[in-house]
């Protein structure tokens, strides 16, 4: 089994110096290349429906198909103090904000400007990383169209690649048309990115994009979702929420009856991959850009967030990112195996007591994908109105 230091380049978690040290090297570039190490697979079989499952999404996806410049009213006017304020924090409940408020402490001195500023920096970073996971989510679901060996999966992973493209072209446009423009990529979310795409094996870039970064992304979507009050960008998350519902059901569906042909061994290289992946994520909401930008000390700020990592996994917002995650690890088995490795590292994390929640392959037997979409059908009804 490998050590953290082996897997994150740090031996403890919360190593607030081997954090600090990720940085973006190439912050200023308009491209970055990443090396595919995998090969493109052809498949002969073209027996359509060897998998149920995965055939239903397939045909579901065919008719949920939407356009992200007709289909959302972008004549809508936004107040930007409306949207900072539904942001999906609250400063007054967050612990490490009560922390950071107390004499002497980094923000002691904040007034009604420097939240503001703040606030407004934050929901702008935060859309921006949505984007460029959108983005990532873009390649390495082409990726998958090249590798993944069955005729369903490449079947309904091409539809995934309109959705990112479409998901993608949104974000950028609310970004740079209703907000203030974008923040480049957070370095961590960057390494789990190029981690995922170099990895020549097909099941772990769906372990990687599908059940991890496209699991966090369906949690926090839909947390934004609930908080906000502005109408474009509500209209803008259920389409994507839409979307995403089914992106991480593939995951799930797919790596199911892989997984349970694999040995102990190549598991625990699944179990390690998603345990890095989960650490990464969650270094990325450190949100080391915007202490810079609104002047604050990066270090102090990190190392108060680091110190109320257990209260943090009180907060409802770091919760609910990880809420698809957890149980979707428990049903592909990657929990119990190796005796339970991934438990304990997830508990470690503070994050274990979402096992048991509804997972997203459970969501797509339900049909709360169906639930979904005609929601958005409603919304499309209504604007139309």
């Amino acid at each position: 089994m490998s050590t953290n230091e082996q897997l994150l380049g740090r031996a403890e978690v919360n190593d607030l110096e081997a954090i600090l040290s990720i940085t973006s090297k190439d912050v200023d570039e308009l491209v970055h290349a990443v090396k595919d190490n995998a090969d493109a697979v052809f498949t002969w079989n073209y027996e359509k429906g060897e998998r149920p499952a995965l055939n239903k999404l397939y045909e579901k996806a065919k008719g949920a198909q939407w356009n992200g410049e007709t289909d959302l009213p972008w004549d809508t006017v936004v107040d930007i103090e409306k949207v900072v304020a539904s942001a999906p924090r609250d400063p007054e409940a967050d612990p490490v904000f009560i922390a950071a408020t107390q004499p002497g402490a980094p923000l002691a001195n904040w007034g009604e400007k420097e939240w503001g500023q703040f606030i407004i920096e934050s929901q702008n970073w935060t859309m921006s990383q949505f984007m460029h996971g959108e983005q990532g989510a873009l390649v390495c679901t082409a990726k998958i169209v090249e590798t993944v060996p069955w005729i369903d999966a490449k079947y309904y992973a091409a539809t995934q690649v309109m959705d990112e493209a479409r998901h993608v072209e949104v974000f950028a446009k609310y970004l740079d048309t209703k907000l203030n423009g974008h923040y480049p990529l957070n370095a961590h979310l960057g390494m789990l990115l190029d981690d995922i795409i170099a990895d020549s094996r097909w099941d772990m870039t769906y372990l990687g994009m599908q059940i991890m970064v496209e699991g966090l992304a369906l949690a926090a979507f839909g947390f934004m979702h609930m908080l906000t009050e502005e109408p474009l960008l509500k209209q803008l998350l259920r389409y994507v929420m839409s979307d995403e519902a089914r992106h991480v059901a593939f995951g799930v569906l797919s790596l199911k009856e892989y997984y349970g042909e694999l040995s102990d061994a190549e598991m625990l290289e699944r179990q390690e991959f998603a345990f890095e992946a989960a650490v990464r994520m969650r270094d990325r909401f450190l949100q080391q850009e915007v202490w810079e930008r609104v002047g604050v000390d990066v270090r102090s700020m990190i190392k108060l967030q680091l110190e109320h990592q257990g209260d943090k996994n009180e907060d409802p917002f770091q919760q609910l990112l990880f809420s698809k995650i957890v149980p979707n690890c428990r049903k592909l088995g990657l929990l119990d195996r190796n005796d339970g490795w991934l438990r304990t590292k997830f508990g470690e994390m503070g994050v274990i007591q979402f096992e048991d929640w509804v997972d997203t392959g459970s969501d797509y037997e339900s049909l709360s994908l169906d639930q979904l979409e005609n929601e958005r059908l409603a919304a499309d009804g209504a604007a139309v109105a």
